[in-house]
Parts: structure tokens; C-alpha cells; sequence
């Protein structure tokens, strides 16, 4: 029991013992500077240096942006732009499924259907074929090449067109596209929402205005057809060709040949070419504008 108690007062009476810490010059063993210390002094201070790192590590890992290098821990601004980008992302869906109910709708009233106010889950591809499945006579290949070798009707300005989409249908010019005898008026009210023109075999058929291709296909019903985006929110159709000699998205003059006269389609009852005008979504007499 004494010997014990003789060792720990020996251990903390060690604590208090006092030693120098001298810095000599090694040369000239010069004393420069000199600490007195203890051995409970360096447990207190570097106790404490510890707990000052360990606090200083914790403050700039919660509150500083040098946290953002860390790995696991996200940006500041990382739900933000999330948010943003989803807001984008809707907008975005919300644009296209508009324009893609535009082109549907044009495509059916191209095809004669009714206009939907909704995109459906499903679409039928079986009542339509692209051209690229059906094969070219050598024949229609030279037709074809001549057709596009003639010159357009006339070229618009931009500024003429800048002046045309603030008026209305009337103050078009239309080109007519074939010259021919009417063998069926428009008669929206028995869905035949055109005419019919009569005209010769292999007689090549003309834009009536500067504008885009946005259709061009080959259906059950209206066979080979084409039809044309002008300015104004003016659409022309094309029905029953032979042939078509422009592709979807070209870019087409008034009085351009775009396709070739024909037979083709279901609904067809003879070579002619079934013509429709539509401005806003409506079909209009071609007759009211175009002298054929």
C-alpha cells in the first residue's frame, strides 16, 4: 500500500517537474532562446491545439463553400438548378406536343380525317407508306429529272412576302396548279373539301405559292399527296399523283413543279388531281381565288 502510494505521487509529482527547452548555436554553443516547461504544460497545449483543429475542420465543413469538395456533399445551388432545368424540361414538352398535334392535324386534314384536339397513345401506320418503299421506273426517273430542270414561276422578295402576311386570302396570287377542266366542285358539306381537275396524263403539277413541304407520303386513300406550308397560316394540298418530286421539309417556289398528275389512291376515280386550299384550319373554295 505504500509502495503504491509512493508511485503515484512520484507520476503526477513528474507532471510538475519543471525542464528547459534551450536553442543553441551549434557552432559558437551560444544559448538564442530558451522555454521552461513541464510536462503538464505540453499535455495542456497540445490538448488544446486538437480541439481547436477539430473545431476549426467541423465550422468550415458546415459552414463554408470548401465543403462543396468533399465528397457526398452537394452543390448550394444544386436544388436550384434542378428546379429550373425541370421547369425547362416541362416547358419544352409542353412546346412540342403542341406543334406535334399542328403537323397531326395537318396531316389529317391532308388525308381527309378529322382534326383531334389531343394526341392519342397509340397511332395507326398501317394506312400509310413511305415513298421509299415503292421502286422507280427508269422511265420516271427521267420524267423526273426533266420536270425539275424547269424554271420556277417567279421569285418573291422577302419584302413582297413581309406584305402578303398582313393582308388577307384575297390578296394572294395564286398560281394555278394545273390547267385542266373541274370535274367536282367543293362541297364541304359531302366532306369533299377541294376540286377536281382534269388534265392530261404526265401533265406536272405546280405549286401555287412559296412555302415548305410538310407532307409527302403515299396513302391507302389519296395515294401519292403533297402538301405545302405558306406564309399567313395558308396550307395547299396535292391528292392522287403519279409521283411526287419533292421530299418533306423542301423549300418550294409558286409555280415550282412538285409532282406528277396521276391515278393513285383508293378514293381515285380517274387521272385528276383532287386540289385543297385551307387557311386556319378552315377549307376554302379554290375557285374564289385561282382561275383555272
Amino acid at each position: 500500500m505504500p509502495e503504491n502510494t509512493k508511485k503515484e505521487k512520484s507520476f503526477f509529482t513528474k507532471l510538475h517537474d519543471k525542464y528547459r527547452l534551450v536553442l543553441m548555436n551549434d557552432d559558437t554553443l551560444e544559448e538564442k532562446l530558451s522555454f521552461r516547461l513541464t510536462r503538464f504544460n505540453v499535455f495542456v497545449f497540445f490538448g488544446t491545439l486538437v480541439i481547436f483543429l477539430v473545431v476549426a475542420t467541423i465550422y468550415i465543413i458546415a459552414f463554408t463553400p470548401l465543403k462543396e469538395y468533399i465528397p457526398g456533399y452537394a452543390d448550394f445551388n444544386t436544388r436550384k438548378v434542378l428546379r429550373e432545368l425541370n421547369l425547362k424540361a416541362d416547358s419544352l414538352q409542353s412546346e412540342l406536343q403542341s406543334k406535334d398535334l399542328y403537323i397531326m392535324n395537318i396531316r389529317n386534314i391532308i388525308e381527309g380525317r378529322d382534326i383531334v384536339d389531343h394526341i392519342p397513345d397509340t397511332l395507326d401506320s398501317k394506312d400509310f407508306f413511305e415513298i421509299s418503299e415503292l421502286e422507280r421506273s427508269p422511265e420516271d426517273s427521267l420524267l423526273r429529272a426533266q420536270i425539275e430542270s424547269q424554271g420556277s414561276y417567279t421569285e418573291w422578295t422577302h419584302e413582297d412576302m413581309e406584305v402578303m402576311e398582313t393582308r388577307g386570302v384575297s390578296q394572294f396570287f395564286f398560281f394555278p396548279p394545273i390547267q385542266g377542266v373541274i370535274s367536282s366542285h367543293f362541297n364541304p358539306s359531302e366532306g369533299h373539301y377541294g376540286i377536281d381537275i382534269v388534265s392530261e396524263k404526265e401533265e406536272p403539277i405546280k405549286a401555287t405559292l412559296d412555302g415548305t413541304v410538310i407532307f409527302a407520303k403515299w396513302t391507302l386513300s389519296t395515294g401519292y399527296t403533297i402538301g405545302i406550308q405558306h406564309t399567313n397560316n395558308l396550307v395547299s394540298v396535292y391528292k392522287h399523283n403519279s409521283s411526287l418530286l419533292k421530299r418533306e421539309g423542301s423549300h418550294v417556289k409558286a409555280g415550282e413543279v412538285i409532282a406528277i398528275i396521276g391515278d393513285s389512291g383508293t378514293l381515285s376515280t380517274g387521272t385528276h388531281l383532287h386540289f385543297e386550299l385551307w387557311f386556319d384550319g378552315t377549307p376554302i373554295n379554290p375557285l374564289d381565288y385561282i382561275a383555272f
